[in-house]
């Protein structure tokens, strides 16, 4: 955590880009977003550049801002209904610096455990 108050704070997180490709991919930047029970309760936005090396992968730092006290009332809000997880969806779009693919879409979706079930 970098700072922040009761309704926003910055984090520090680090993804892993992973390439299933031939050739490398120069990646210019980044933004994501992150839902937890179809809310939104995260995002961020980075303009590092890295190359994902061809057949591999690369971290990406990038600093998001989040609402925690939202996510908390939702994780409580699940718990209440005797529930045993939580939906996520994270999704955003990558920049890609090659003449015919100026931008990569990626979705990830899957559930959290709420702590205390199963």
């Amino acid at each position: 955590m970098r700072g922040g108050n009761l309704l926003q704070q910055s984090f520090a997180v680090k993804l892993n880009i992973q390439n299933p490709n031939d050739r490398a991919l120069p990646v210019r930047g980044l933004h994501t977003e992150l839902n937890v029970g179809g809310e939104q309760i995260a995002s961020g936005v980075s303009d590092h550049a890295v190359i994902v090396p061809a057949f591999g992968d690369s971290e990406f730092d990038m600093t998001i801002t989040a609402n925690l006290a939202l996510a908390l009332l939702k994780l409580t809000d699940k718990a209440n209904q005797h529930a045993d997880s939580i939906d996520y969806d994270l999704t955003g779009e990558a920049s890609i610096d090659l003449p015919f693919l100026r931008s990569l879409p990626f979705h990830q979706s899957g559930a959290f455990t709420i702590p205390g079930r199963l």
